[in-house]
C-alpha cells in the first residue's frame, strides 16, 4: 500500500473509530491540515513517526512483506475483522 492508498483507508478507520479529523490529529500530535492532506491523498509524504502514531490511535501498526508477496494469515485475518475481503 502506497502512502496515496493510505490515505483514504486512514479516513475510513477514523470513521469507524468515531473520531473527528481533529481528535484523531490532536491524539497522534499531528497537525489537522497534514492529516487532512493525508486523507485527501494531497500529501507527498509523510514522517514515520508521524504516521506511526496515527496508525496506532486507530489500533493499526506498519507490517513489511515483499513486494508482491501473498499475505499472511494474520494479515488475513485482520482484513477479515475490518470487512477488507
Amino acid at each position: 500500500m502506497t502512502l496515496l492508498e493510505l490515505g483514504p483507508f486512514i479516513r475510513k478507520e477514523r470513521k469507524r473509530a468515531g473520531l473527528s479529523m481533529q481528535a484523531l490529529s490532536d491524539m497522534a500530535g499531528v497537525d489537522r491540515t497534514t492529516l487532512s492532506k493525508l486523507e485527501n491523498q494531497h500529501l507527498p509524504e509523510m514522517g514515520y513517526a508521524k504516521l506511526e502514531r496515527v496508525l496506532a490511535v486507530l489500533g493499526l501498526e506498519f507490517s513489511v512483506r515483499a513486494m508482491g508477496g501473498l499475505p499472511t494469515l494474520k494479515d488475513l485475518q485482520r482484513d477479515n475483522e475490518r470487512g477488507l475481503e
